[in-house]
């Protein structure tokens, strides 16, 4: 009951003024002053008639109000209010005025919101977080696994099944492998992906090893691979927090039916493949998502084509294909190892540290994020792969000399030149250790001339000696200008008393034999 009677007679008997009042009687000024404006409105004065009581004023000063005719409350449907939430940029504010447009004398906001929240209280645990169409995809492995019989040892070995599941609609896939590791893990978002037909916003995962290399309260660090993969999908990794589950709740429910539903129904069923029991999971999986809600109208798959696909975005025209990533510092050679090869980046990266990226045909070197070097992809071990362009000039122009070219170079200065060249590059056991030799016999003819190193080469012919040093000390000696002597093999025996020749040993030997 309110202290009107009161406030009153101390205002109009006694004098007291409106912070006096509101002491007094343990209420606001604010409500003094709105009782005795609205007695001044009334025309009462003090002392009140005999038939005003507190009842009766009250009455007077706080007319109840107009009724309304229940017809004009009806709420519009919840369901429909639930699913238009899950649009994006949709809010009960936004639903409430548009409520209100048609239905001047309706309930408002705040009741309005009071009896959506009530209903949406009685609904299933999976549906009450509110959750905007085609943001977000929660994947998960199922704890329970699957096992695949041998048919031929017997032996039989178990399989982990891949959940995803969306948001707004529930609309979930399964898929089984054999491992949890980053090639299945990929595999599986990929299959995933082509599932649904569109991709998500956000894609929110555990905290597996295969995802979240290292798990952070603020900052995890994604896989590179999976890192990669969001990238070419155009969606964003936002890892659950460590010890959260609340955070991925949809999915943690969504493994439990599908436990419920698709793994406790192929119990009592042997699998001889991990494809008949993906063919099984499959079969399964379309009667989970075509099962009708208890308390709602319509299905996941219903759901999913009518609000959520249509708010994803559409698939890349190629499908991800998986890549490793390492890391890898070039070598003095401008190399880098990668899978037991050795692959050729530009020379001036020399000791850097780069991001190496492969897939099964193609290698890719990053540097500071830029792709520096691209190679087709070799599994031989330890050899080389080399790009001309990544090499020093210097290096580039070596490779341009062989033995052919060499020789064919040297024969423009003249034959001598062209048959001593090639004697040298014929005498080295790899052709290649003579070619710095031929070129120092090559370059005297800058600072000679051409004529007076055909002119030594024709000498050293002769005498055989066929080397840059001997061509070299005949020019810096003149001895190309003199006349050549005879041919070492056509010079003939000197005769002396000294010499003894052979016939003087034929003949000592035969001595000692007898």
């Amino acid at each position: 009951m309110r202290k009107i009677n009161e406030v009153l007679r101390l205002n109009w008997e006694k004098g007291f003024s409106a912070r006096q009042i509101a002491k007094s009687c343990d209420i606001a000024r604010s409500t003094v002053k709105d009782y005795l404006d609205r007695a001044q409105l009334k025309g009462l004065t003090w002392p009140l008639s005999d038939d005003l009581d507190d009842a009766a004023v009250e009455r007077l000063l706080f007319p109840p109000a107009a009724h309304i005719d229940t017809d004009k409350r009806v709420m519009p449907s919840m369901e429909y209010l639930h699913q238009e939430l899950k649009k994006k940029r949709v809010t009960l504010q936004l639903l409430w005025s548009e409520y209100k447009k048609a239905n001047p004398d309706g309930y408002q906001y705040s009741q309005f919101c009071e009896r959506y929240r009530q209903w949406t209280g009685k609904l299933d645990v999976c549906l009450r977080q509110t959750y905007r169409a085609g943001e977000k995809l929660f994947v998960d492995y199922a704890g329970q696994t699957i096992p695949v019989t041998d048919s031929l040892s017997g032996k039989t070995r178990e399989a982990y099944l891949f959940v995803a599941t969306l948001g707004a609609s529930n609309y979930t896939f399964a898929w089984a492998s054999f491992s949890q590791d980053l090639p299945s893990w990929i595999s599986a978002h990929v299959r995933a992906l082509e599932f649904f037909g569109a991709v998500p916003e956000i894609v929110t995962p555990d905290n597996l090893l295969s995802g979240v290399t290292k798990p952070c309260y603020y900052e995890p660090d994604i896989n590179p691979t999976y890192l990669d993969f969001s990238l070419h999908y155009g969606t964003v990794i936002i890892p659950a927090r460590v010890k959260k589950p609340k955070d991925k709740a949809k999915v943690e429910t969504a493994v439990k039916i599908v436990e419920m539903w698709i793994l406790a129904a192929l119990r009592n069923h042997t699998f001889f493949s991990l494809e008949e029991l993906n063919k099984a999971v499959a079969e399964k999986l379309v009667e989970f998502n075509d099962r009708k809600f208890k308390k709602m109208d319509g299905c996941r798959r219903v759901l999913f084509e009518t609000i959520e696909k249509p708010a994803m975005k559409p698939l890349p025209l190629q499908a991800y294909e998986y890549a490793e990533w390492k890391k890898a510092t070039v070598n003095i050679d401008y190399h880098i190892t990668a899978d037991d090869h050795y692959y050729s980046v530009p020379y001036q990266l020399f000791k850097e540290r780069v991001d190496v990226r492969l897939t099964a045909t193609t290698i890719e070197v990053l540097f500071k994020n830029n792709r520096v070097a691209s190679h087709a992809r070799s599994y031989e071990k330890w050899k080389h792969t080399t790009l001309p362009e990544h090499m020093p000039k210097s290096h580039q122009k070596y490779l341009e000399w062989t033995p052919s070219r060499i020789i064919a170079w040297a024969g423009k200065n003249g034959p001598h030149t062209e048959t001593l060249i090639s004697r040298i590059i014929e005498s080295r056991r790899h052709p290649e250790q003579g070619f710095r030799s031929c070129l120092g016999v090559m370059r005297l003819a800058k600072h000679y001339s051409a004529e007076r190193l055909e002119a030594a080469c024709a000498r050293a012919l002769t005498l055989n000696a066929c080397s840059y040093k001997y061509i070299k000390s005949i020019l810096e000696k003149g001895l190309d200008k003199q006349p050549l002597l005879p041919a070492v093999d056509s010079v003939k025996p000197v005769l002396h008393y000294n010499l003894r020749g052979k016939e003087y040993y034929r003949q000592q030997q035969g001595v000692v034999h007898a």
